[in-house]
This record gives structure tokens, sequence and C-alpha cells, in this order.
């Protein structure tokens, strides 16, 4: 039966001097997991009486969720009693006390980098640039119709120089578009143009070659766009006056003309939200006041793609010419190999598992000194008084025999052993059994009843 007595616990025993009744080990009928110096554990919501199933399973829940991380902290603190017989335990609630510190420092610098992932970080690097060309003169007495027409073959190369990150990137991961425009005169209006631009799909290349018929030195411009990561832009000429910058990423623009509104004053004293536009801006934005969050999308009309890198090449087919292959070095922005030490930092579980074992282990062992400790109390008081020790017992399961029996006997006979040795108690317990065997029973007849109606 689920009933308790008043004042006491369910399964608790009547203490003697401070110490828990029962035999060595978990308390007698207690809950091996409650220890001294913690309280005890809410009772479970299927013990209650909720206004409904559901709404007790979902405060069953929250509970359990709320109180899992102060259950394992408190698991770990030694009672203060044990403190008090062992001076020296002090050292490991010292320790205690600098893990949490640890914790709470090391939880700072995840949050510090996650936000640190979470912004561009790029390096700038040297991306050198290689174009050479061949030269296959006509042979008359070729069979294939190719070797018997002169040809050039033009090739784009390039890699990166001094990369610490061993990454060896595709060249082409660095372009947008490459575009080769030949001598309009030589290959006519349809055939001067060799473009590649960047798709959804498309597959990374270590360079370019282009192959055209001809036997005399051919001008070619090469227009290369980078591809910035995030985006940039080319200001209007007028805002790239006003902010000193050329070509940059949007937000750093917007930050660009947020300083120069702070620098020049320009915030409106009574509405923040506004801005007094002095004569650039009035130039610029065509208008004497406006909300700064009005910007982003007049920026839109005053950003332009940014200018390519231009190259001048000569095709040479002379065989003399030795200069057949010109280097440029451009600068390239590379993501910072930190981050993905820091990524590798945030995703690694390594160290927590390791963690995880040792903080195992930890709580293995307070529950052993919990247990030590009720052994050595039970010991102590047993040592003290054993003839008082012993008939506290024994009232103690007295009360308890009353309650599962709801009967009323004599204090006097119930005091002596023979008492529980009458032929008629291993019938009473028997018929109490089956009393709540069958009304169990009942109880699973009539839920099945319902389900099936």
């Amino acid at each position: 039966m689920d009933r308790k007595r008043p004042g006491m616990p369910s399964g608790a025993r009547m203490p003697h001097q401070g110490a828990p009744m029962g035999p060595p080990g978990p308390p007698y009928g207690g809950n091996a997991s409650v220890r001294p110096g913690i309280p005890n554990p809410p009772m479970e919501p299927s013990r209650k009486r909720p206004a409904s199933s559901q709404q007790a399973q979902q405060q069953s829940v929250q509970n359990r969720a709320r109180n899992a991380k102060r259950r394992k902290m408190a698991d770990k603190i030694l009672p203060q009693r044990i403190r008090e017989l062992v001076p020296e335990s002090q050292a490991y609630m010292d320790l205690l006390a600098f893990e949490r510190k640890l914790d709470q420092t090391i939880m700072r610098k995840r949050v510090d980098i996650q936000e640190a992932l979470k912004r561009p970080m790029k390096q700038k690097r040297k991306l050198r640039l290689y174009i050479s060309n061949t030269f296959n003169p006509a042979k008359p007495d070729a069979d294939d119709s190719d070797g018997s027409i002169a040809s050039w073959e033009l090739r784009v190369e390039g890699k990166l120089l001094d990369d610490p990150g061993k990454l060896k990137r595709k060249f082409s991961s660095f372009f947008k578009s490459l575009v080769i425009e030949l001598d309009k005169d030589l290959y006519g209006p349809d055939n001067h143009l060799v473009e590649w631009h960047r798709t959804g799909n498309t597959q990374e290349t270590d360079g370019f070659q282009v192959k055209r018929p001809g036997d005399v030195s051919v001008r070619c411009t090469l227009l290369l766009m980078l591809d910035y990561q995030p985006p940039q832009f080319k200001l209007d000429p007028r805002l790239a006056r006003l902010l000193g910058i050329h070509t940059q990423t949007r937000s750093a623009i917007i930050q660009a003309l947020w300083q120069y509104v702070k620098t020049n004053k320009l915030q409106d004293a009574h509405d923040k939200e506004y801005i007094n536009c002095d004569k650039y801006f009035q130039q610029i934005f065509d208008c004497p006041r406006l909300k700064f969050s009005e910007i982003p999308q007049r920026l839109t009309n005053l950003l332009l793609p940014p200018d390519p890198i231009v190259i001048n090449h000569v095709i040479s087919v002379d065989p003399n010419d030795q200069k057949k292959t010109a280097c440029y070095d451009i600068d390239v922005e590379v993501e910072d190999p930190l981050k993905g030490q820091m990524s590798s930092f945030l995703l690694s579980t390594a160290n927590q598992q390791e963690i995880a074992s040792l903080d195992n282990k930890i709580h293995e062992t307070i529950e052993s000194i919990n247990q030590l400790k009720i052994q050595r109390d039970f010991m102590l008081s047993f040592s003290k008084d054993p003839k008082g020790y012993i008939q506290d017992w024994l009232k103690s399961q007295t009360r308890d025999l009353k309650m599962m029996t709801d009967m009323v006997g004599n204090p006097e006979e119930e005091r002596r052993a023979e008492f529980y040795h009458q032929p008629w108690s291993q019938e009473a317990v028997s018929r109490y059994f089956y009393c709540k065997i069958q009304q169990r029973r009942q109880e699973l007849e009539q839920a099945l009843a319902t389900r099936n109606t």
C-alpha cells in the first residue's frame, strides 16, 4: 500500500542517535541513491494524482531535464559529515571548485570561437599565374588534317605560393570567370572570344588551354574575375572618394558609412533613427534627410561588379623566341588555417569522452564513500547500544506490519519474537497478496473492456 506514516518518508526507519536503521549497505526499504546532506528526490509524478496522464508525463520529462545537471553536479559533492570525518577531503572539494571555474572558462571560449567562425577569416596570399604557349608548325606529309595546318596552343596555369594549409586548391577555384580575347582581325567577330564562367556544377581544373590554327604571332587580352567570398563590390566614384575605399564587401561599406556619419555628427540629435545629410551625402543619395535603415537599399544602385584583372599577352610563334612564358603574381584571399583548427576543436569528441569516463569514476567513488559512511554509522550505533538499537528496529518493523494489514494488535505481544511465528501469519500474508492480485486483475480487465469498446 502506498500510505506513509506522518512525519516520515516512505520506506524510512526510525533513527537511533542520528544513524539510519538497517543492515550494512543501502538502508533497509529505502532508496540507495539517497545520501546524507543531499535532499531526497521528488516523488515521481506516476505516484501522485495528476489531472491527466498526458500532463503527468510532460511534467515528468520537464522535471528530469531540469534537474539532470543539478543531480550530476550534486553527485560529485562530498557530504559535510564526511568532510568533518576526513579533513583531507577538503583538497578534493578545492579541485571540484577549480573544475567548475575551468568548465565555465572553456564554455566561454567555445562561445567566442563559435561567434568568430560566423565572421569571415581571410588571409592575403600570392597566386602565381603562368601564361605560356607552344607552336606546332605545319607538316605537309602529315596524314591527319590537324598536322597539316600550323597551330598554336595557349596555357593559363597557376599555383598558390606559401600555402600553409597544404590544401592544393585547384587553379580555377580562385576565379569567377575567365575571358581570353584574341585579335579580332585574325579570327573574326564570332571566334575571337574564349569564355569560362563558374556555374553550380562546375568541375574545378588546374588550368585552361586554348588551341587555334595560325602561323603568326597573336595579341590577346586575358580578363580574370576573382571569386570573392563574401562577394565584393566596386563603389560609385563619388562614394569611393567620400569613404576612401574602392572595392569592399557590403558589410564593410555600410560600416564605413556609419563611421563617416559618427565622425561628422550627421545623426539627428532628437530622432536617432534619421541622418541629416551634408552636401556630399545629398549629392550621392539625392535627399536632405534619410533613415540609416534605408542605406542598404539605396546602396544597390551605387555598387558595381569589381574590375577584372587585365593581362595583355603576345602569343609568339617564332621558334627562336625563348620568352614564351609570362609570370604574374596576384593577391588572393584564402581561408585562415586557424579557422579549420577552431572548427576541429569544436567538433572534437575525444576529450569529452575521456572527461565523461572520469566523471563516471568520480561518481562511483563518491557513491562508494557514501555507502561506507552508512555502514560506519550503522556499526557505531549498534556498538554503542546493541539492545536499544535492536528494539528500535523491531518497533519500526511492527509499525510497517500494522500499515500492511490494517490491524490493531497488542503491542506487548507484538514486541515478542514468538508473535511473528504463529501459524496464521503466513496465511495472512498470502491472503493479502491474493487480494492485491485480484484487485490488479479487475483493473486490467476494466481497462481492456474500455479499450475494446
